[in-house]
C-alpha cells in the first residue's frame, strides 16, 4: 500500500504518493457518506489545533511538543476529511531538543494566512515566541524566528487590522510566568517578527474564568474577537470576549461547554468562515490514552456573539455536537483518513516522528530496498527505561480499537543489543528481541510511571530460531494492550499479561519501533522493518 511518504535529507521534506491516501479510508473515517460527519472527526492526538480558510483550502496545524518533526500541516476541502501533507517545523535549530523534553518545546501554534504568505506563531514556555512563514504550506517553511524572548508565554496568534497594524494575543504558563489567568496583546512590526511594545494586559480571567489560555485573535463586523478556553483541560469551557478596540475592555461570555454531553472540555481551538457566511470552529477534545482528539463544530452568531455547537435551550451556550450536517461547500470530496500504515517502499510515512530532534545516521530507507532500517543507537542518559531515549520512531494511536503489527528481519542485530514494537506513555510496554550467543528471544518487558525512572521488568519471554518475527500490539477501548508473536504471520501466540497504555507528557499514548545499544563502545547493528500495518 502507497502511503503519502517523506524523505528526510537535511531539513528538507520531500513528498511523494499523496494521491494513494486518499483511497484508503483507515481505521476512523468521520465521513458517514450521506452528507453528515461523526465527531471527532480527527481521532488522532492533535493538541491545541488552529485552522485557517484560504480559497477553497482549509489547513490545520497543532501542538508537537517535543516530538519531530513538528508543527503537522493538514490539508482539507471540506473540513470533515482530512490528510496530512507537511510537517512545517523538521527538527528545532537549539540542540537541547536532541534529548527528549517530554511536554516542552512546540505549544498551541496558531496558523493564517496574509498577503499571500502563510504564517505559524506558537510559545515554546522556555524561551518565548517564535513565527514561521512560508508562500507553500505543503512545502518548505522559514527557519525560526524569534518574536519576543520571555520565560511562560504561550499561546500565541497573530492579527492584520485594516490600518496595516499588526497585533500578538498570547496566555501565560503558570509553571514558567506565575500566573495562568491572563491574556496579553503586544503590537507587533510590520513584518510580524518582533514585538515592538512592552504588551497590554487585555484580559483577567478571575474569579470566573481561571486558566485562560489559547487565545485566537479575530476581527468581525468592527469587533475584536478572542476566542479562548477556560477552568482547564478537562473541565472547562469555551469563553469568547469582544471589544471595539483591540486594547479592550473587552467583555466576556461563555459560549460553548459540555453541558449534558460526554465531550469534556471542550477545549481550545480556532473558527473559520464559510464564503456563504457560516462559521465552523474545530476544537480538541482530552481523551487521555488517546490524546486530544479534534472536533468539529457548527457556530451561529446572534447579535455578534457566537454560539458554539447545538444550543437546545436557547441559554445562548452551546453544547459539542456528536453527528451533524456536513458543511456546505461545493464539489464531491473524497473521503479520505490520516495514513496509518507503511510498507516502507519510498521512505517512510508522514504519520511517523521521532521523539527528540533527529539525525539522518539513525535510520535508512535505501540501505534495504523495500525496508526501513533502524539502527541501533547508544543512549547514555539510557539506564533504567526508554523514557530518555530520542530514537523511539512513533505514530499516534489512531482509533479507539485497533492491532498495529510489525513484520520485522532482526538479523542484523548484534549482541547487546534490543529492538522491537513499543508502546510509549508515562508507561512503557516493549515488545522486543534481544539475540545472545545467535539465539533470538523474544521479551515483553513493562516500566511503570517510566518518568519516574521506574525500572523495566521482563514479564515473560520466549526463544524462537529464526530472525524474521512479526511483532504485534492490540487495543481495547480505552487503551487495555495485549502482545503477541508470530513466525509465520497467520498463528500469533500471546506474551506477557494484559496491560493498561498510558498518555504521556501533554500528549496521548504512541505506537512504534525502537533499536538500542547497550554499550557505547563497537560496532552497531540494525534492524530491518518490512511493514507496519494497523487494523
Amino acid at each position: 500500500m502507497k502511503k503519502t511518504i517523506i524523505f528526510i535529507a537535511g531539513l528538507t521534506l520531500i513528498m511523494v504518493g499523496l494521491s494513494a491516501q486518499s483511497e484508503n479510508h483507515g481505521v476512523w473515517t468521520p465521513d458517514n457518506g450521506d452528507g453528515t460527519y461523526k465527531n471527532p472527526v480527527i481521532y488522532q492526538d492533535f493538541s491545541d489545533p488552529d485552522v485557517v480558510k484560504v480559497g477553497d483550502d482549509f489547513y490545520l496545524t497543532a501542538s508537537s511538543f517535543n516530538c519531530f518533526p513538528g508543527l503537522p500541516v493538514l490539508h482539507s476541502k471540506d473540513l470533515v476529511n482530512w490528510q496530512l501533507v507537511n510537517y512545517a517545523l523538521p527538527r528545532f535549530p537549539d540542540n537541547a531538543f536532541d534529548k527528549p523534553q517530554h511536554g516542552n518545546g512546540v505549544w498551541a501554534p496558531s496558523i493564517r494566512w496574509h498577503n499571500g504568505v502563510f504564517y505559524i506563531y506558537w510559545g515554546d514556555p522556555d524561551r518565548g515566541i517564535y513565527m514561521i512563514k512560508t508562500t507553500n504550506p505543503e512545502g518548505e517553511w522559514s527557519d525560526p524566528v524569534l518574536v519576543k524572548k520571555a520565560m511562560g508565554n504561550i499561546d500565541a496568534c497573530p492579527l492584520w487590522d485594516e490600518d496595516g497594524k499588526m497585533y500578538l494575543v498570547h496566555a501565560f504558563a503558570r509553571s514558567r510566568a506565575g500566573v495562568k489567568h491572563l491574556l496579553q496583546i503586544h503590537e507587533l512590526s510590520p513584518e510580524g517578527d518582533k514585538v515592538i511594545d512592552d504588551g497590554t494586559i487585555v484580559f483577567d480571567g478571575k474569579p470566573k474564568h481561571p486558566t485562560m489560555e489559547g487565545p485566537k485573535l479575530y476581527k468581525r463586523n468592527g469587533y475584536y474577537y478572542i476566542f479562548a478556553p477556560a477552568g482547564g483541560v478537562s473541565t472547562g469551557w469555551q469563553v469568547v470576549m469582544r471589544s471595539r478596540n483591540i486594547f479592550g475592555p473587552y467583555e466576556d461570555r461563555i459560549v460553548m461547554a459540555q453541558g449534558n454531553t460526554n465531550i469534556n472540555g471542550p477545549h481550545q481551538g480556532g473558527y473559520v468562515e464559510l464564503d456563504n457566511g457560516d462559521g465552523w470552529f474545530m476544537h480538541f477534545q482530552d481523551q487521555g490514552v488517546y490524546g486530544r482528539v479534534v472536533y468539529l463544530q457548527p457556530v451561529k452568531w446572534v447579535k455578534d456573539w457566537p454560539v458554539i455547537g447545538s444550543d437546545d435551550d436557547k441559554d445562548g451556550v452551546g453544547e459539542p455536537v456528536l453527528v451533524h450536517k456536513k458543511p456546505k461547500i461545493k464539489g464531491d470530496f473524497k473521503i479520505t483518513s490520516l495514513p496509518v500504515n507503511d510498507d516502507f517502499n519510498d521512505g517512510y510515512g508522514l504519520q511517523w516522528q521521532w521523539h527528540a530532534n533527529f539525525y539522518n545516521n539513525w535510520y535508512s530507507t535505501t540501505d534495504r530496498e523495500g525496508y526501513l532500517r533502524l539502527k541501533s543507537l547508544f543512549v547514555r542518559e539510557y539506564m533504567l527505561n526508554l523514557w530518555e531515549a530520542p530514537n523511539l520512531f512513533l505514530q499516534k494511536f489512531p482509533a479507539p480499537v485497533f492491532t498495529a503489527t510489525a513484520k520485522v528481519d532482526f538479523a542484523g542485530l548484534r549482541e547487546n543489543e534490543r529492538a522491537g514494537l513499543v508502546v510509549m506513555g508515562y508507561n512503557i510496554f516493549t515488545l522486543e528481541v534481544e539475540k545472545r550467543k545467535g539465539q533470538y528471544r523474544i521479551k515483553n518487558t513493562a516500566s511503570i510511571e517510566a518518568r519516574r525512572s521506574n525500572p523495566e521488568k521482563v514479564v515473560e519471554t520466549a526463544g524462537v530460531n529464526v530472525s524474521e518475527i512479526y511483532l504485534r500490539v492490540a487495543v481495547k477501548n480505552g487503551g487495555e494492550s495485549s502482545f503477541y508473536y508470530s513466525i509465520d504471520g497467520e498463528t500469533f501466540l500471546p506474551l506477557g499479561e494484559s496491560v493498561m497504555a498510558s498518555e504521556g507528557m501533554w500528549i496521548g499514548a504512541k505506537v512504534g519501533l525502537f533499536a538500542i545499544a547497550e554499550k557505547e563502545l563497537g560496532l552497531k547493528g540494525y534492524i530491518d522493518v518490512d511493514e507496519f500495518i494497523v487494523e
